[in-house]
């Protein structure tokens, strides 16, 4: 990901700039060439932007131009519009000119087709909370799915890489406008884009989460089922019981027998497997939704659970089902993993079964480095 504004990438957008604004010395954009070498994502559209705003003059209107020209540049495409897009809100914000909030707000519609405004937008979003959703609102009938999404994903309360805007944590309501006028939306990635909002949004409010769910419920189409599952699925791994009902989960007398581990010392980088039984002991049908938790060793020494779906299962009155899975502890880059005592628990319909406890090695067996 790092590698994205390379160099190369870099130099594109300097020679798109040079064609629609020829008189613009570049100086600052030349050098982040070679500076953006060895740094992260982040830093390289830092780096890059702060070239664009050392270089390019001060006044929004000038920029606005430039940006607009752009457009019609063929070499102005992919992961440059980041930074340009960064550069025409610092500028658009500097000015404190309500018509220049609105002009870049107009101009981030139309950059985020290329690639997103997402990022971006959170600063207009920070300044003027109010003003920028409102004219998102505007955008969640626009004919292009990419503007549409902007809207959704722009306004998400966790946005994975963006700024935190603190008044939509504390004004959870404000972005069901969006959200109503869009889980219905034609374009799968618009729906998805709806549903990780929505997601995001049981982080904050659980009640506004279900009841904007209950509302989408009573109005669906075809694909509403599959929202509903994606934004409601941190509840249901919580176990809330009113997801649980919407998402047509029911069971009264369920019962989950602890898990059945393979071995009870896992290699460094090998794999626990375990089996669990969940039982309907209840006399009608059970509809559960099936999850297990590990619980991860941490670098203090404290053991925390992460919860990970595992199944659904229709179960008639009387009967159990087993279930097998294997949790790989293979090194991935999104999380550390820690030697020492660790749990696997199963829970359906919130149900727990007692936790069975393994170890985690040192180290794989024949390594010779801890």
């Amino acid at each position: 990901m790092d590698e994205l504004i390379s160099p190369a990438i870099v130099a594109q957008l300097r020679a798109a700039l040079k064609n629609v604004a020829p008189t613009v010395d570049l100086a600052a954009l030349a050098r982040a060439e070679e500076a953006v070498c060895g740094a992260r994502l982040r830093q390289r559209v830092d780096l890059v932007r702060d070239a664009l705003r050392s270089d390019l003059p001060a006044e929004f209107p000038a920029v606005e131009r430039i940006a607009l020209d752009l457009l019609e540049e063929p070499r102005f495409a992919g992961w440059m519009i980041w930074p340009t897009t960064e550069l025409v809100t610092s500028r658009a914000l500097e000015t404190g000119s309500t018509t220049d909030f609105d002009a870049a707000m107009a101009l981030l519609a139309r950059l985020t087709v290329g690639l997103t405004g997402e990022f971006a937008i959170r600063d207009m979003l920070i300044a003027r909370p109010e003003r920028a959703l409102d004219i998102m609102r505007s955008w969640t009938g626009h004919e292009n799915e990419q503007v549409r999404r902007l809207a959704t994903e722009g306004s998400r309360a966790y946005l994975p890489w963006a700024k935190r805007v603190p008044w939509l944590l504390v004004n959870p309501r404000a972005t069901r406008p969006i959200l109503d006028a869009t889980y219905r939306d034609p374009a799968e990635y618009v729906r998805r884009s709806v549903a990780n909002h929505l997601n995001d949004l049981s982080r904050v409010d659980p009640a506004v989460v279900i009841r904007t769910a209950t509302a989408w419920a009573g109005e669906p189409d075809a694909a509403t089922p599959r929202v509903l599952r994606q934004g409601l699925r941190t509840l249901v791994k919580k176990a809330d019981p009113a997801a649980l009902r919407l998402l047509g989960f029911v069971g009264d007398s369920i019962e989950v027998a602890q898990p059945r581990v393979a071995s009870d010392t896992v290699p460094r980088d090998g794999s626990v497997q375990f089996t669990a039984e969940v039982s309907n002991r209840g006399e009608t049908d059970a509809v559960v939704a099936i999850d297990y938790a590990i619980g991860f060793q941490r670098a203090d020494g404290t053991v925390r659970p992460k919860i990970f779906k595992l199944a659904s299962r229709r179960l008639a009155p009387g009967e159990t089902v087993a279930l097998t899975k294997t949790h790989s502890f293979r090194p991935i880059t999104t999380r550390t993993y820690y030697p020492g005592p660790h749990f696997v628990m199963v829970q359906a319909n919130g149900v727990p079964s007692p936790r069975a406890d393994f170890i985690l090695q040192h180290h794989s067996e024949g390594s010779t480095h801890e």
